[in-house]
């Protein structure tokens, strides 16, 4: 997902009520940086802020950029490195270089990003010649220009063969952000528990699905976060549910009559991850349901049960925690100890 998707509501609030917005982008990393490419930092003229490029330490430099960008208008790239006087002032101590473009954004075309349907990447031109051009691909149309027709046109049918764009065009050097859907989470159990896990699911980027068949507990004004709440039973809602293999199937039921038929099915998709909550005890029982039921070793192998990460969670908000690290976890392959004492790569693979 585009990360400047994930600031577009604040920005068009802040361009409806007549500010000028201006925008820095991570278009390169050189070695180790808090944030990957795509990050985005806005700033208002106001002096509101939203997003950010580097965890603290090049933002404030980057608001006397957008200061310089909103008076003369011309879009322009910044590079921060550890080698730089100016790096060493703003505190960019990770051992990185930042390349970044700093822009004032066009009302016309932030209001198109809005209407994100059919959205399949956004290519942004950061050759200094031209910086800050930018093109919304669509499935079915254009939005804004790189420069040319011809280049346009060149930049989007790449983008939809899902081919590996070039970073230059001949002179002209492109910045490509593809769109991705957000991953779905599915969360079954309306209790006090799944309240923290929706608004942490949401949080860690996935679309949210509240379930449970109990329609005084699964209500909008209980999971005000959820994205979706379903009144149904959680295995025949599952059974219709778009399930890929970035998804997360959360089952906080503890309830045989809803555990053993939603475990069963979702073990069976294609789901990248299937927890179920409950003591060792209830997992023990909950296993031997399962293989009466006719889930096979591999099947019941995928289960992470007790679910979450072995931090103590007790809360409700801790468990959520606990399960969203889990799944961050598995997700980039890794066993979830801590980073003291490490060797490898602090961060996971950036994936759409």
């Amino acid at each position: 997902m585009s990360i400047v998707l994930d600031l577009i509501q604040t920005i068009r609030a802040w361009q409806r009520d007549g500010h000028v917005v201006t925008l820095a982008t991570l278009v390169g990393v050189e070695n180790s940086a808090p944030r990957d490419p795509g990050a985005s930092f806005a700033v208002c003229d106001d002096g509101r802020l939203a997003g950010s490029i580097s965890g603290g330490c090049v933002e404030a430099a980057l608001v006397e950029e957008s200061t310089a960008v909103r008076r003369d208008g011309v879009a322009r790239i910044v590079r921060y490195g550890l080698s730089d006087a100016d790096a060493l002032a703003v505190g960019l101590t990770c051992g990185g270089t930042l390349r970044i473009l700093v822009e004032r954004l066009d009302e016309t075309f932030c209001a198109a990003l809005q209407e994100r349907d059919g959205l399949v990447a956004l290519a942004t031109r950061i050759d200094p010649s031209d910086a800050g051009r930018r093109l919304a691909i669509f499935e079915d149309r254009l939005v804004g220009t790189l420069g040319t027709p011809e280049l346009d046109a060149a930049v989007s049918q790449e983008a939809r063969d899902g081919n590996a764009l070039p970073e230059t065009h001949g002179a002209v050097e492109i910045f490509l952000e593809r769109v991705c859907a957000r991953p779905e989470m599915y969360v079954f159990g309306a209790i006090d528990f799944a309240q923290a896990m929706v608004r942490i699911g949401r949080a860690i980027g996935f679309h949210v699905t509240l379930c449970d068949a109990r329609a005084a507990f699964a209500t909008v004004q209980r999971f005000p976060d959820a994205h979706r709440v379903v009144v149904a039973w959680p295995h025949e809602f599952l059974a219709g549910a778009p399930v890929d293999e970035r998804s997360a199937i959360v089952a906080l039921t503890h309830d045989e009559k809803f555990d053993i038929p939603l475990l069963l099915a979702a073990l069976r998709t294609r789901a990248g991850y299937v927890g179920a909550m409950g003591s060792r005890a209830t997992n023990a029982r909950r296993l031997e349901l399962l293989t009466q039921a006719g889930a096979t070793p591999d099947e019941l192998a995928r289960l992470c049960a007790p679910i979450g990460l072995d931090i103590g969670a007790r809360t409700p908000e801790e468990t959520a925690i606990a399960i969203a690290a889990e799944i961050v976890a598995q997700r980039h392959g890794r066993p979830g100890g801590r980073l003291t004492g490490g060797a490898g790569p602090l961060r996971g693979h950036l994936s759409c």
